[in-house]
């Protein structure tokens, strides 16, 4: 596997590759790999002729007084991880690459930066649309590959995508979880063993959400008073936000229909986890 550290020789690469008229998929993302990464990596190669992924931990997406200097860095064990899975391009660059001094450019999404995450967040959707728009940029990819875990994300990546005419295809895929439903994450690996036994409790609520609608119930304070009931309950768990929303505009809506997203964050310990459902 290639490992590109710089700028230059990644715009190299890409040349090469488009010069020979094959296909760019393209999975970004900040390491600490897991198997939910991967379910983006084996898509994309089933999709594309050539597949890059980049690790790049972003400074800018970190506030003030998170986790940024604690945030996993498993660069050995990824690469080794990549290589078994065929992946013959790593670009994986420094700060100073993507950010060199003097840098002082950001991309503003109105609205739908401060809500959800964004709220106690700030600056955090800055942060992700600013080196998205720089890799979209360097690796040109015909399609990048995102989960469904981050559902803000990818509804403010396509809405960048869409708005700056990007020539790339968004493709969203399903969460991937562990066998009690935890959402995979490389956060996860901060929780002890009791906080991981009570982050279970986030999936046990949205399954609830899901039979609740299914039930005939429409009414969006009922199901989120139920869930902020569920999360109560561990004493762990502080609950950041629970919204259903709807799944382009993010908006809250007072009624659930096929299609609203049920989206919560909490903090349970010291670590910060998000989850959401679709409902069916």
């Amino acid at each position: 596997m290639q490992v590109i550290t710089s700028v230059k020789d990644i715009k190299l690469k890409v040349k090469a590759i488009k010069d020979s008229q094959l296909t760019i998929g393209f999975v970004p993302t900040m390491g600490a790999l897991h198997e939910g990464h991967l379910s983006l990596i084996h898509t994309a190669k089933k999709e594309n002729d050539e597949v890059i992924v980049s690790i790049f931990v972003n400074p800018l997406q970190f506030g003030e007084n998170e986790d940024f200097h604690q945030y996993p860095r498993t660069l050995d064990d990824d690469c080794r991880l990549l290589s078994k899975e065929g992946i013959n391009a790593l670009f994986c660059p420094d700060r100073s690459e993507m950010y060199p001094a003097g840098f002082c450019t950001s991309v503003v999404l109105n609205n739908l930066e401060d809500m959800l995450c964004g709220k106690s967040r700030p600056g955090h959707f800055r942060g992700v649309a600013v080196v998205v728009l720089k890799l979209f940029n360097l690796i040109q990819p015909d399609s990048a590959y995102f989960g469904q875990k981050d559902f803000q994300q990818t509804v403010i990546i396509k809405k960048m995508t869409r708005d700056l005419h990007l020539d790339s295809t968004i493709k969203v895929l399903p969460t991937v979880r562990d066998q009690g439903g935890l959402a995979l994450s490389s956060r996860n690996a901060y929780l002890t063993e009791l906080e991981k036994r009570d982050a279970y409790c986030l999936y046990r609520s949205l399954v609830k959400a899901q039979s609740m609608a299914d039930s005939g119930i429409r009414n969006a304070g009922k199901i989120i008073r139920e869930i902020e009931n569920i999360l109560n309950s561990y004493k762990t768990v502080t609950i950041d936000y629970i919204s259903i929303v709807n799944p382009e505009t993010l908006e809250s809506v007072q009624e659930v229909q096929s299609g609203s997203v049920v989206a919560l964050a909490v903090t349970i310990g010291r670590t910060r986890l998000i989850d959401n459902i679709i409902l069916a």
